[in-house]
């Protein structure tokens, strides 16, 4: 079988997960095997198990890299909204999350039971919280930098991990949901970063 040619490893591990991608988002997670992931990128299955080592890291890498795309269209909105205050930009980040979760095909298949793929945002998923909440404390740090970081730290904590458990579970329809979650945890960072609020 060929191998893909790139100017680094780079494009062989993009080809692998957007294989897994389409797998997943067809509903076929649980069956397939490596080997049927790895000939749809066009490789062999030797050179998915190097890059990954088995299916389940294979799938962690595909929530990471989903995560990673989420996190960048949440910096690119708030760069285009400019939140004047820390709370409206917490507020902004987490409805444009829940708006955009509600429409992601991945994560809608991951919610699936029999896909076997929640706990990479349950029990398996402190990689993506990790992400998630060193990205809310860098935007804060960098636009806020007078607040006190241990503050900003409990902040993004917090909003991560409160986002991510309605991303799990939402509690209305999408949009519903997103007003609502953005309300509740600006109220929330109102109060931990009293100085940014005011």
């Amino acid at each position: 079988m060929a191998e893909i040619r790139g100017s680094d490893s780079r494009s062989t591990r993009d080809a692998l997960l957007d294989a897994a991608y389409d797998v997943v988002v067809a509903g076929g997670w649980q069956t397939a095997r490596m080997v049927d992931v790895a000939a749809a990128a066009g490789v062999s299955r030797q050179t998915l198990y190097n890059e990954f080592g088995s299916k389940d890291a294979l799938a962690q890498a595909l929530a990471i890299r989903e995560a990673e795309r989420f996190i960048e269209g949440t910096q690119r909105f708030l760069d285009e909204a400019h939140p004047e205050r820390p709370v409206d930009a917490v507020a902004a980040a987490t409805a444009w999350t829940l708006r955009e979760a509600a429409d992601n095909p991945l994560l809608k298949a991951a919610l699936i039971d029999d896909q076997g793929l929640l706990p990479f945002l349950t029990t398996r998923g402190e990689p993506l919280l990790v992400a998630a909440r060193a990205s809310v404390a860098d935007y804060l740090h960098s636009h806020w930098p007078d607040l006190p970081r241990a503050d900003v730290d409990l902040a993004a904590e917090a909003v991560s991990r409160l986002t991510v458990s309605y991303l799990v579970l939402p509690s209305d329809a999408p949009d519903a949901t997103a007003e609502a979650v953005a309300a509740r945890l600006a109220h929330l960072i109102e109060r931990l970063l009293v100085k940014g609020s005011s």
